[in-house]
């Protein structure tokens, strides 16, 4: 391992849409750099980051690979991650361990909908930001017009540093030597535009270059250069084509001479303490400081156990070093230190500032934890990142019996590995819910649970959870009585229903007076009620937003027991829910579409028809459009990819619970019709 310092580190996360080619970019820029002799190709299933046996068989990278090289004397740490809407929590999360984010662009595909997510949340968490326009090779090819529409979507600030030359079988350098010619455009025109953006970021260096008119050298450019990428006041575009090699000597010499390294980029929003008390904490990238690091990334592997990947931000992790994970009291020995190249697992004996190390076999390290040898009380914890809330559901059951220990602890540690992967039980319908980005992302994940871990589980769509409640004030009334020879069963039982306010839940009330019936029954009564309003009374749905009053009664000294007040209070409440006009409530939740502009009118047509009600609209940014609109629940089961389909791939929506209205006369007769058979066999 080559012996450097913080300075000569560069972190970049190659991210973008699927099929821009991020992993044969990896695989060429390590065999420019000499770290593989020969480069692999997808098909053959030879690349060092798809590694794992589904990628191979999907050919497409399913999770984040860690990778680095050498190239005069720096070190660069390659994260190369998947490019599906669905995986997109792999992307996210990389960005929190890299100072530049570098947006793969397919030259025949232009700007997708990875790609505009992707740059806005770069942008949002300051990471200097690159886009590298891949496959230029391809044929009949308009590039001039892609740079044009990624100006007008992204900003001015988007400049090419390089530009493709001689039909793309080669790229010429428009800022450390302007000169020769390019496919489109003047290579002079693109240095003095690069030069005319980044001048703006430095008054003292303006002045020379307009009112001196002194040539402004590379030198003298590179520290305004890494200022205007901090501020996001230039956002470099360079030309390669992985296949052919056009272009990628030039973008590792980017990479090494103009990329920041950790000392130079925007600092990560750690915290100190807890809850509001907790104050802002600026890392410093010191070796010689307390360590801190954060965990961006988990895997589970049957074989090693869990894998935690880490970025150290401040301070030395060398063999033995005692850490502790969050705020845990007890510290965990660093036993082996890793780095990672691709499955490869290289053990080393430090880690500094700017480093991304792994360790293995700790099963208290998990995603997003801070590693410290600090025995300080208020610990150290990054801002929480958001992630896009998982939109595709299924319910998983058992396939054979006697595996649900297996199935629950698998689950588990794929939901460890995947921020945007959700395991939840519902209580109410008895059932296990996975939640997804998509259909793609729960079929991956159920086919690693086959492959990997040998679970297999039943799947089917999740029940939609209903609500029933009343509208209107009735009474009931029931009469339990039972002889069987010996001591009987007798509860007489009166009681009075009101509907409440919507989100209310249950009330209870017992105004029984002259001990008609003894308070010991009381609880009895209501224990009744409850089981109805777990299980439902017209559909099979839990009952909410009902006020009881049990008001009169009737007992006996020898035959009256717990038992007799229970059925005589779960009928009279069912007597009472039957007169009081019992509707069936559905979630509707508030949902917020982005689409570009040109799908609007299909976008909102189609809500309407799913019996959704538009909120209202804002224009964004690169010409997308957020439709906001309360729609059923019901309704979207297969909304992520129905809207994939509608918009071609660019449109992602959010949902979120907004309240319960009763559904349609027409759907509430269906779902009793449905509940009868189960009712008659009770």
């Amino acid at each position: 391992m080559h012996h450097y310092t913080t300075e000569n580190i560069r972190n970049i996360a190659l991210v973008g849409q699927s099929d821009t080619g991020k992993t044969i970019l990896t695989e060429a820029l390590l065999h420019q750099a000499g770290t593989i002799k020969t480069q692999g190709k997808i098909e053959s299933g030879n690349t060092v980051c798809d590694f794992e046996p589904l990628e191979k068989e999907y050919q497409h990278s399913l999770n984040t690979a860690v990778v680095s090289l050498e190239q005069h004397d720096k070190h660069i740490n390659i994260l190369d991650t998947p490019g599906s809407p669905d995986l997109m929590g792999h992307s996210l999360s990389s960005l929190s361990a890299v100072e530049t984010a570098a947006v793969v662009i397919n030259a025949a595909s232009g700007i997708e909908m990875v790609t505009r997510r992707i740059l806005d949340r770069a942008a949002e968490q300051k990471l200097c930001r690159m886009i590298i326009i891949n496959k230029i090779d391809a044929q009949e090819l308009h590039l001039p017009e892609l740079v044009a529409n990624i100006k007008e979507t992204f900003g001015k600030e988007c400049l090419p540093i390089n530009l493709p030359a001689e039909n793309g079988t080669k790229v010429v350098d428009c800022f450390f030597n302007p000169t020769g010619e390019s496919d489109f455009g003047t290579v002079a025109a693109a240095h003095t535009e690069i030069i005319d953006q980044v001048v703006e970021v430095d008054d003292e260096l303006m002045e020379i270059y307009l009112e001196q008119g002194e040539d402004i050298t590379p030198e003298q450019l590179h520290e305004p250069f890494e200022k205007a990428l901090r501020d996001g006041h230039l956002i470099p575009i360079c030309f390669v084509s992985a296949r052919t090699g056009a272009g990628i000597p030039e973008l590792l010499d980017i990479f090494t001479r103009l990329m920041p390294c950790p000392l130079e980029g925007n600092p990560r929003p750690f915290l100190k303490g807890e809850g509001e008390k907790a104050t802002p904490f600026t890392t410093e990238s010191d070796p010689s400081k307390h360590v801190v690091a954060h965990v961006f990334k988990v895997t589970a592997d049957p074989f090693i156990g869990k894998l935690g990947i880490f970025r150290i931000h401040q301070g030395t992790i060398s063999k033995d070093t005692l850490l502790y994970i969050g705020d845990a009291r007890k510290h965990i020995k660093i036993s082996h230190l890793l780095q990672l190249q691709g499955k490869q697992q290289i053990e080393v004996e430090h880690g500094i500032p700017g480093d991304i190390c792994a360790v293995a076999k700790v099963e208290a390290i998990h995603f997003d934890a801070v590693l410290h040898d600090s025995h300080d009380e208020d610990h150290i914890h990054i801002q929480a990142q958001t992630f896009p809330a998982p939109m595709y559901s299924l319910a998983v059951s058992t396939k054979r019996q006697g595996d649900e220990q297996k199935i629950s602890q698998t689950l588990h540690k794929l939901t460890d590995e995947d921020p945007c992967l959700k395991l939840e039980h519902d209580a109410s319908q008895n059932q296990t819910v996975l939640r997804g980005m998509g259909e793609f992302h729960l079929r991956v994940l159920l086919d690693k649970m086959r492959q990997q871990y040998n679970v297999e589980v039943d799947t089917k769509p999740p029940k939609i959870p209903y609500k029933e409640t009343i509208s209107i004030q009735a009474e009931g009334h029931h009469r339990h009585k039972k002889q069987s020879g010996g001591s009987g069963q007798f509860g007489e039982v009166f009681l009075r229903v009101h509907p409440l306010e919507r989100g209310a839940g249950f009330e209870f009330k017992n105004a029984i007076v002259g001990g008609v019936i003894p308070s010991a029954y009381i609880p009895a009564i209501e224990k009744g009620i409850q089981l109805v309003l777990e299980s439902g009374a017209i559909a099979g749905y839990p009952m909410q937003d009902v006020k009881v009053t049990v008001y009169d009664g009737k007992h006996h000294p020898v035959d009256s027991k717990e038992i007799a007040f229970v059925a005589a209070g779960k009928k009279a409440f069912l007597d009472a829910i039957n007169k009081a006009k019992p509707l069936v409530l559905e979630p509707i939740v508030k949902a917020e579409i982005t689409t570009p502009d040109e799908h609007i009118g299909h976008i909102t047509g189609d809500i309407s028809s799913k019996r959704g009600r538009i909120q209202g609209s804002d224009m964004l940014p690169s010409k997308m459009v957020c439709v906001k609109a309360e729609v059923p629940l019901s309704e979207l089961s297969n909304y992520p990819t129905e809207l994939k389909s509608a918009t071609g791939g660019h449109g992602f929506f959010t949902m979120a619970l907004s309240h319960y209205e009763p559904v349609p006369p027409n759907i509430q007769q269906q779902l009793r019709a449905e509940y009868r058979p189960t009712e008659a066999e009770e």
